[in-house]
Parts: structure tokens; sequence; C-alpha cells
């Protein structure tokens, strides 16, 4: 299936195309928000896995702004580009932005997914409802087949 294509600004306003990546492997993954412990521990596993990654691109999507995306990266050290979808544009493109129930209270937000991207454009494997442990172990496992 060819990836949906787009073009979002990551934490520097600088607008990035998946385009942009033809020719590379294409780790994109979507997660709820910037600073919370799921998404910080995410974030951390695919910065600490980036030398198993085959030179893979990986980049994090979420609808929190360039700010946060900013802050988010200084705190962590985070080599890899953040982009804004704060109009949920594209997580809509990628079927994750969703119905979530929390607490008794229903409200839309991103699902984390990932999906692998070969160098065609075209998704080879998807990962939805993903569970942050042991998650990056299996894209770079994916990576590697």
């Amino acid at each position: 299936m060819r990836a949906p294509t787009f073009t979002l600004p990551n934490q520097s306003g600088e607008n990035i195309s998946l385009e942009d990546y033809r020719g590379q492997h294409v780790v994109l993954y979507f997660y709820p928000r910037d600073s919370t412990p799921g998404c910080t521990t995410e974030a951390c596993d695919f910065r600490d896995a980036m030398p198993k990654m085959k030179g893979a691109v990986v980049i994090g999507i979420s609808a929190d702004s360039q700010k946060k995306h900013q802050n988010f990266i200084a705190e962590n050290d985070l080599p890899f580009d953040l982009l804004v979808d704060e109009e949920h544009e594209v997580s809509e493109l990628y079927g994750v932005w969703q119905l979530k129930k929390n607490y008794g209270k229903e409200y839309y937000g991103i699902v984390r997914s990932t999906f692998l991207i070969n160098e065609e454009g075209e998704i080879v494997r998807e990962w939805r409802n993903v569970k942050v442990n042991g998650h990056v172990e299996e894209v770079v496992e994916a990576l590697s087949n």
C-alpha cells in the first residue's frame, strides 16, 4: 500500500515532506503527546536504537505545537524531527486520529501507531495501538529483514 504523502512543519518551522525521503526507509510514528511518560519512553527508545536502524529516517508526529516539540527534543536529546499536526490532517490520513476513552471521558486523539515505509514510498509494515515496551525492538527487527 502506498503511504499517503504529506507536508508538515517540524519543530523549527521547516516544511518536511514524506517525498523528501524517497529512496530511504522511513519509520513514521504517531504518538499522543510530548513529555508524557509513554511518549518520552518511546522517543528515547527510538533515539537509542538509531545506530541499529540501518540508516532509516525516524519521524515523529503529534498534535503538539512547534514550541512543545522543541522542548521535548531538547529535554531528551532527540536526533530526529517531530512534526506538528495540530489540525490532525495527517493523523486522519493514516487513520490514527480516533475516539479514545480514558477515566470515563471520551475525546479524540492520536492512537499510538508506527508505519515502516520502504524506499519506494510503500507501507511495508504497520503497528497500531502500540504498547511502548518492546516496540522499538520490533521496528529494528523489521528493518533488518
